[in-house]
């Protein structure tokens, strides 16, 4: 509710001061937009991006912050698009379709470095980070009654890694390989959890994964309303994959996430918000100052069950990438950073 009513009011103070433009003249604050690319709608990102744009937005004719109003960036309008994830967001940050995107940390440093799933490409140098924020974990759903009781019932079950250019997908395939199944051993569909949700409900797909902070809107209706449960990701093979891929870490999905689904071992990587950096310094001094408002708390603990683990204490947390200098300033300003 409360990050209803900030929105409520960041729309209305945006109309007001669309309208009070042409009146004021020079006087009138600018207004800049800001696009924050996320993933699917029933996903984790978008949410998320959905409450950071309203902690960092501060439109024209907003109420002043010491006044009960946004502590955002003045003059700052900040929109959530979805996208197909993190191989997405950072091919539109890139080429500058979007200012910021959020990526998952694995998929970050393999760009950075062409590596992972940016291989054989030119590493995308210019790539930096506002935060990290917080913790993903993978998700293997998979249908119930569907007799599939360990990574190796997957083979020639129809499964879906999500959409090409997720971050979802790459681990998936990590995951996959280590168990020695490959593609070409499954009936890989590539469909968002959206879509997966109803093909599971119709008995067309057997598991699907997704990557995203738990409880996830897309994995909580396919267990509830179907009785799907979650596959455990452990054991030898997830032993080696982390030695191999050190940005993956161990994680447990704990009993009541999700309905009738017991503490779950999977992996994990870190979600994290990049930006170019080609994107004022200012500009992202005072994006990553207003993140970090103590006044916005209150909205990251509510807003979202993952909001409460997006804290300034690990917003340094697995950065694989460079910070941008904007980010890296406020960093040096809470005497975060050595010298």
């Amino acid at each position: 509710l409360v990050l209803l009513a900030l929105a409520l009011d960041i729309l209305l103070a945006l109309t007001l001061g669309l309208l009070a433009l042409p009146r004021t003249g020079a006087r009138a604050q600018a207004m800049r937009l800001f696009r924050v690319a996320t993933g699917g709608i029933a996903g984790t990102y978008y949410p998320i991006g959905g409450l950071l744009a309203a902690i960092i937005s501060h439109p024209p004719g907003a109420r002043p912050c010491d006044q009960g109003g946004s502590c955002g960036v003045p003059g700052l309008v900040a929109i959530v698009q979805s996208s197909n994830g993190s191989v997405d967001n950072i091919e539109a940050i890139e080429e500058g379709r979007v200012e910021s995107g959020f990526v998952q940390s694995d998929v970050a440093y393999g760009a950075y470095t062409g590596t992972g799933a940016f291989a054989g490409r030119e590493p995308i140098v210019g790539l930096r980070a506002l935060s990290s924020l917080y913790v993903e974990s993978v998700h293997l759903v998979v249908r119930a009654g569907s007799g599939i009781e360990e990574i190796a019932d997957l083979r020639g079950r129809r499964v879906s890694l999500d959409s090409r250019g997720s971050g979802t997908q790459i681990d998936a395939l990590l995951i996959l390989e280590a168990h020695g199944i490959g593609p070409d051993d499954l009936e890989a569909l590539h469909v968002k959890p959206e879509q997966s949700i109803r093909l599971m409900a119709a008995g067309e797909l057997d598991a699907f994964f997704i990557v995203a902070g738990y409880p996830t809107p897309s994995v909580f209706e396919v267990a509830a309303q179907h009785g799907a449960t979650l596959l455990p990701i452990a054991g030898e093979p997830v032993e080696a994959l982390i030695a191999q891929y050190p940005f993956f870490s161990r994680d447990v999905i704990p009993t009541g996430v999700y309905t009738g689904v017991a503490d779950t071992p999977t992996l994990a990587v870190v979600a994290q918000w990049l930006v170019h950096e080609r994107l004022d310094e200012t500009l992202a001094h005072d994006i990553t100052a207003a993140l970090w408002h103590p006044t916005h708390r209150a909205l990251l603990d509510t807003g979202h069950a993952k909001g409460s683990e997006i804290t300034l204490a690990t917003a340094l947390d697995g950065l694989g990438i460079p910070l941008h200098p904007g980010a890296e300033r406020y960093y040096r300003e809470m005497d975060m950073l050595g010298d």
